[in-house]
C-alpha cells in the first residue's frame, strides 16, 4: 500500500512545476508534460482501485 501511495504522491508532487510553467507562464511543452502526467495519474489511480478491491474481495 505505501509503495502505491508514495508513488501517487510522487508523481502528483512532480507535476507542480509543469503545472506552475503552463498556467502562469504558458509554456505549451509543459502543458504536453502535465497531460502526460495526468496520463501516468490516470492508471497509477486505476492500479490503486484493482488492489483495494482485490484486498477488498480477497
Amino acid at each position: 500500500m505505501s509503495d502505491l501511495y508514495s508513488k501517487l504522491k510522487d508523481l502528483v508532487d512532480g507535476l507542480e512545476p509543469d503545472f506552475a510553467a503552463f498556467y502562469e507562464k504558458g509554456n505549451k511543452a509543459a502543458g504536453t508534460r502535465v497531460r502526460k502526467g495526468m496520463q501516468e495519474l490516470k492508471a497509477l489511480a486505476q492500479d490503486i482501485r484493482v488492489d483495494i478491491q482485490e484486498k477488498k474481495n480477497g
